[in-house]
């Protein structure tokens, strides 16, 4: 069983995000590769069993531009086996708040086997932490439920 979190961050928020999620993974006992979309290259999905993907929203509720080749690919590779779930940081305060998981979740679900979303306000705090573990749980599970 092989796992990976894909991730992009502006503020440094959806990188500790990423960064949590992946000790949580590892703790687990599941091998995670942990990837910024900069080093993503199309055709590695189908190497995995589990797929994290954690984005920030950009303007209105848009996909960052860094993401769109990811979004891509889950389109057009065969991914139906992989188990997914998405993460992303954002501020309630804009009205479409965390706007880029909801689009990626839409998608996963279509696409593969959406176990799980997580949105954390801002920085991830203390009490993020257990929504975390709720998150690799549920991520692992659904794995081995398929």
């Amino acid at each position: 069983m092989k796992a990976a979190i894909i991730y992009t961050s502006v503020t440094g928020n959806t990188s500790t995000l990423a960064e949590l999620i992946h000790e949580r993974m590892e703790s687990r006992g599941m091998e995670t590769d942990l990837i910024p979309i900069h080093e993503f290259r199309p055709g590695q999905l189908s190497q995995y069993d589990i797929i994290a993907v954690g984005t920030y929203t950009w303007d209105n509720g848009e996909l960052p531009l860094e993401m769109e080749d990811l979004y891509e690919a889950f389109e057009t590779e065969d991914v139906k086996h992989v188990t997914t779930g998405v993460f992303g940081t954002g501020d309630s305060f804009f009205a479409h708040y965390c706007g880029a998981v909801d689009l990626f979740r839409d998608m996963l679900f279509a696409q593969t086997s959406l176990a799980v979303t997580l949105k954390v306000e801002l920085t991830p705090q203390q009490t993020d932490l257990d929504r975390c573990d709720k998150f690799c749980d549920r991520l692992t599970r659904e794995l081995i439920l398929v």
